[in-house]
């Protein structure tokens, strides 16, 4: 409780003109902050599509220097310049730093270990609290990954310590890809995996000398094939899944054997 006082103490006691000037510092720094950003949009907009993005940057980083500076002019105003109430204020906010960045942090030494446990690395394709997609870069704090709607994931390394990570290609170029078909239970079981299997070991996404494996399971409303194949490069996994499909459901068509339908939930 005392140190809480002691804390207070470093404020000076304030004017109504030091009030007035600390209430003008930041209504011209918000002003300043909102005009520029303002004008730094209309340049944007007007200038050449591949500079638009460089230019928008710029807001984030000029706000930020903006309360740099007010924070500057203000800091003396409230506080009493002595060595013991600036190293006292010094000290109270280091610590509620300290608490704010303790996940940042955390995050450093949980990338160390990616790096040197090799967990993933650019090119792998990895899945992390459902997130999947192929690793772009390696940060200090995080890992950034590009699903396959090419949309960018960040996804900090502290969730190394809480969080299940699937690797699916660990440093190769390949990896496995399922493609799923659902039959009706009445049909030549052996002639459909046969088929299957012909269909993948000749599509051109597979890497060359992979095995490809037809997995059969018997369900209460039809049978399921799950048709393993390893494609040749991790990037064409959809194309290869797809290709796989199409090719599998005509094959299947061809035999005259029918689709599972899965039965419709009764509703009252």
């Amino acid at each position: 409780m005392n140190q809480n006082l002691d804390t207070w103490n470093v404020l000076r006691p304030l004017s109504r003109w030091d009030m007035l000037t600390v209430l003008a510092v930041l209504l011209l720094a918000s002003f300043i902050a909102f005009l520029f950003r303002r004008i730094v949009r209309r340049l944007a907009e007007k200038a050449p599509s591949r500079l638009r993005l460089l230019i928008l940057r710029i807001i984030p980083i000029t706000r930020f220097l903006i309360g740099i500076t007010a924070a500057v002019i203000i800091v003396p105003i409230v506080v009493e310049p002595t060595f013991q109430d600036i190293a006292a204020l010094l000290a109270s906010v280091a610590l509620a730093l300290a608490f704010a960045l303790k996940d940042y942090v955390s995050s450093l030494p949980a990338g160390l270990a990616t790096v040197l446990e090799n967990t993933y690395q650019p090119g792998d394709w990895i899945e992390v609290d459902g997130a999947y997609g192929e690793v772009k870069s390696i940060e200090a704090r995080a890992v950034r990954i590009a699903t396959p709607d090419d949309t960018e994931v960040i996804i900090p390394h502290s969730r190394l310590w809480t969080s299940s990570i699937f690797n699916a290609t660990s440093g190769s170029r390949s990896l496995l890809c399922v493609a799923d078909f659902y039959l009706h239970p009445d049909h030549d079981a052996l002639a459909a995996s046969q088929r299957l299997k012909e269909i993948a070991q000749s599509s051109t996404f597979r890497k060359p000398n992979s095995p490809v494996t037809v997995i059969v399971l018997e369900k209460p409303w039809g049978t399921h094939y799950r048709l393993k194949a390893y494609v040749n490069e991790s990037r064409e996994q959809f194309l290869f899944l797809t290709d796989l499909t199409i090719r599998g459901k005509e094959a299947i068509r061809a035999l005259g054997i029918r689709f599972a339908q899965a039965p419709y939930a009764e509703t009252k």
